[in-house]
């Protein structure tokens, strides 16, 4: 079937390919080899240990039929339990933010940002309640990197906020902190899931570099550029938060099996415990059903029902036609369709047909495609 309307209801063809995008992103198992800000270095060895680990287990089980029968029965059983436990968390928007790092000061800091008269004072006083985020900045004006771009700076490490926020500049600042606060919002204490949250943390870099990009082309002004970014980011949230509730799920209940086959001292049962892998189709399934719905969800959960992010996000996960959405939002929705199609060619898994019908889909034109085929990918240059 041809479809020539763009921009229309969306195709099922269209809706195919982007759940082959999720299937890729988790439950693919090519690793990322870049990051970015070397997210989730430190937890590179406890990952690689439990992969290898995992593998010479369930090796050895095969090897073994009395063995075989038994890590059958218990890992069906313990997968049925981190299943259903999984549904249980995510029936509600309530619980997928119960333990989540989202809070009311990071949308407030957004809002800040975004608000057509700045109060300075206010924003300083923000991030100062927001230590990690405060750490962040600090320790970004102090590095050699940030150094480096700015000729006129000096060897003196600077700790006040204030003068670091006037370091940076309002301009810089309304780019970094909803990066800062994406990163912050990735489920990164997880080795569990440190490839899935590596290939997400580059998917939404590429989409943030594919948004300013196509923001410069279309001349949008400063605020609507930033604008476009933060949606880009915000965007991505809800999927984000899923994929850390499942991770805190498998993690929680696995962990409880062990204690309880450690005590027992039942070596079978430990081992077929220890050899159940995270069930990556069931968490792609569910970051499909309910990431993007999520997103502005948690936004009015924290009060910020009417926020001008809000409307838009919402607008995002709602609007039926790509053709009805507004310029910002479907800038930030083109961005992301970009970055798919890049991760998706990557691995062999779009053709040009179906790359075309994405690309009339979402209207992109000539110009567009131009512009961010001569991007860098591979570098977030926000500074």
């Amino acid at each position: 079937m041809v479809f020539k309307v763009a921009g229309g209801m969306k195709p099922g063809a269209i809706i195919e390919i982007e759940k082959r995008f999720y299937q890729l992103l988790i439950v693919g198992k090519h690793k990322s080899s870049w990051a970015g800000d070397e997210l989730g270095e430190d937890l590179l060895d406890a990952a690689s240990k439990l992969e290898v680990e995992q593998q010479a287990l369930r090796e050895r089980i095969e090897k073994q039929q009395q063995q075989k029968s038994v890590f059958e029965a218990v890992s069906n059983q313990l997968l049925t339990t981190i299943i259903s436990e999984m549904e249980h968390q995510l029936d509600s928007t309530d619980s997928l933010i119960a333990e989540s790092p989202v809070s009311n000061t990071q949308w407030l800091l957004l809002e800040l940002l975004h608000s057509k008269k700045l109060d300075m004072k206010r924003l300083l006083l923000v991030v100062k309640n927001t230590s990690w985020l405060n750490q962040d900045l600090v320790n970004l004006v102090n590095s050699p990197a940030f150094r480096q771009s700015r000729p006129q700076s000096t060897d003196v490490q600077l700790s006040d906020l204030k003068l670091v926020l006037n370091y940076i500049g309002m301009e810089q600042l309304k780019f970094l902190i909803p990066y800062f606060c994406m990163r912050h919002w990735l489920p990164n204490n997880h080795a569990t899931i440190l490839w899935i949250t590596r290939k997400y943390w580059r998917f939404a870099n590429m989409a943030a570099i594919a948004a300013r990009a196509l923001a410069q082309l279309h001349e949008e002004k400063e605020e609507d550029e930033s604008l476009i970014f933060t949606l880009t980011l915000v965007n991505l949230m809800g999927s984000s938060l899923v994929l850390r509730k499942c991770a805190q799920v498998y993690e929680g209940t696995r962990g409880k099996w062990l204690r309880e086959a450690s005590e027992s001292r039942d070596k079978n049962v430990y081992d077929a415990v220890l050899a159940t892998e995270f069930p990556t189709q069931q968490v792609c399934d569910h970051v499909l059903q309910m990431g993007s719905m999520a997103n502005w969800q948690v936004l009015q959960l924290h009060g910020f029902g009417n926020s001008k992010l809000q409307k838009h996000i919402k607008e995002m996960d709602q609007t039926l036609n790509f053709s009805d959405l507004t310029k910002q939002s479907a800038i930030a929705l083109k961005a992301t369709i970009y970055a798919k199609v890049l991760l998706l060619e990557e691995q062999n898994q779009i053709d040009p047909r179906e790359k075309k019908m994405l690309f009339d889909y979402y209207e992109f034109s000539e110009q567009e495609i131009i512009r961010l085929k001569g991007k860098n990918f591979r570098k977030q240059d926000i500074l």
